[in-house]
């Protein structure tokens, strides 16, 4: 998607900050299954559209899925290009010092580290490695703040890319969500293995939202509760991550 940059004076013509619209539109990236991603149809799909959906019929609003870049997901939010991202974003200071974010529907989410279960690595002292993860994200932030010192970094537009350049054996270790890495491991037939230790990075999963929109963060703040409350949530978890990581705890 073309990057849009809207003046803040221009995006708050656009959109009223100080109102629910009728319509809310929810952006996603659409590229991180089981999170979300594109159906064989070409339609939006997995845990947070499903949670998405319910969470604006209970909150009594029509809603409209919006498939953005990873990059430019918070910068579109901000200029008004839509009210609300779902698209696995963890809660973190920095996200909160331009963002606010309603209740969390996914417990903080260790990340983990992947290489070809070929390779011979040494994640006790990780030296002359290129790893990957996708730009943007606390993963890449945690590489250049840890890593970066004898290691080539290298970024992502979208995790099917770092997954494929991991399997073609272009970067030595991947890190990511274990989340979204479980069932790429799971399902590489032995090909991939997780290395190392996990790694605490970020807060739990929310929605995004412009900040000042105290009025739509109640309302899907109290969906979100009704859903948890009657099961649904779990249900949901259970049907994308086979298993309810709030029952973990």
């Amino acid at each position: 998607m073309t990057k849009i940059h809207l003046s803040a004076a221009l995006a708050a013509a656009l959109f009223s900050t100080t109102a629910i619209a009728a319509d809310v539109r929810i952006a996603t990236e659409g590229a991180y299954a089981p999170w979300n991603f594109m159906d064989d149809s070409g339609k939006v799909a997995g845990f947070e559209i499903e949670l998405g959906n319910e969470l604006c019929k209970r909150a009594g609003v029509e809603c409209e899925w919006v498939v953005n870049e990873w990059d430019s997901i918070i910068p579109n939010l901000v200029a008004g290009n839509y009210d609300v991202i779902m698209a696995g974003m963890s809660v973190t200071d920095e996200r909160m010092e331009t963002i606010s974010f309603g209740d969390q529907y996914y417990p903080a989410d260790p990340s983990s580290f992947v290489a070809s279960a070929s390779a011979d690595i040494d994640m006790s002292n990780p030296t002359g490695l290129k790893i990957g993860a996708q730009g943007a994200t606390i993963q890449a932030a945690y590489l250049e703040a840890n890593l970066a010192e004898g290691n080539d970094i290298l970024s992502y537009e979208s995790p099917d890319q770092s997954v494929a350049d991991l399997a073609a054996g272009n970067i030595d270790i991947l890190l990511a969500d274990t989340s979204f890495l479980e069932p790429v491991v799971n399902g590489s037939g032995g090909a991939l293995v997780f290395v190392g230790d996990k790694v605490a990075i970020g807060g739990g999963v929310a929605a995004g939202f412009r900040q000042g929109e105290d009025e739509l963060v109640a309302k899907m703040n109290e969906a979100l509760e009704s859903v948890r409350a009657d099961g649904t949530l779990s249900k949901l978890l259970i049907e994308f991550f086979e298993k309810d990581p709030w029952a973990e705890q």
